[in-house]
């Protein structure tokens, strides 16, 4: 378990994310983080925009059904 330390940015309050943490997120200074509500009442960080994955995942759905046409029309 990592603890993150709540600093005050501002008039606002920020989190210092770990270096390694930083690491293993694959992200950097100036990315954006998702804070994403779990169903036990915590959030769970994630660098992956969990609204364009669900878009992608319509996409693809709609490539899958209609793959022939597809195919035919990028001739």
């Amino acid at each position: 378990m990592t603890t993150l330390k709540l600093t005050a940015v501002g008039t606002s309050t920020g989190v210092v994310i770990p270096k390694d943490m930083l690491a293993r997120l694959n992200v950097a200074k100036g990315d954006t983080l998702y804070a994403t509500e779990t169903p036990d009442g915590g959030y769970r960080l994630t660098p992956y925009d969990p609204d364009f994955a669900a878009k992608m995942d319509k996409a693809d759905d709609i490539m899958r059904r209609y793959r022939n046409t597809l195919h035919v029309l990028a001739k």
